[in-house]
């Protein structure tokens, strides 16, 4: 009899680790990304405080060129980390997406970089405290570098070439 006791213990220790392994590996696959809600103050808050080269991009995830982009964006930054350059990227989906649809959206992409979600409807109001120039056209991306008083912004969709060199003068 001891040696079938055992061995109902080992099955339901087996069963047991079988049951946390099974636990991480459905966590980890349906991890998201957190996605913060901001304010314009919020967004300004950030660029002014930015003590390294920051790349803002604005986006949503019914925006193709934005979603065409990333990417990209993405693999440029990743060249220069060493450097202090960040990516952020702003969702300007609508409320209903915030935050479980963007987020789900950006594990499917594989998008890395930081996204927040800017809780603003008024584009009249939050266009021109980015750039006195954007009229609310996606995509959109600011480059900053406050060290130096860099800054520049595009509305429009970037070529991975283009925006490696914007890059490359907010770091020179």
């Amino acid at each position: 009899m001891q040696p079938v006791m055992a061995n109902n213990y080992s099955i339901v220790k087996l069963s047991r680790l079988l049951i946390v392994f099974v636990f991480f590996i459905s966590c980890k696959e349906t991890s998201s990304q957190t996605i913060a809600k901001w304010k314009i103050e919020d967004l300004e808050k950030y660029i002014a405080k930015s003590d390294t080269p920051v790349i803002v991009n604005f986006w949503a995830t019914y925006c193709v060129p934005c979603i065409k982009e990333i990417p990209h964006f993405q693999d440029v930054v990743a060249k220069y980390r060493d450097k202090g350059v960040k990516l952020l990227l702003v969702s300007l989906d609508f409320k209903e997406s915030f935050p479980e649809k963007i987020s789900k959206f950006a594990d499917k992409k594989k998008f890395t970089s930081p996204i927040v979600w800017l809780d603003e409807t008024d584009a009249d109001y939050f266009c021109p405290k980015v750039d006195s120039k954007w009229s609310g056209v996606m995509p959109a991306t600011l480059f900053i570098n406050n060290k130096k008083g860099h800054r520049s912004f595009f509305e429009e969709e970037m070529p991975k070439e283009k925006f490696e060199q914007e890059i490359k003068k907010i770091l020179n």
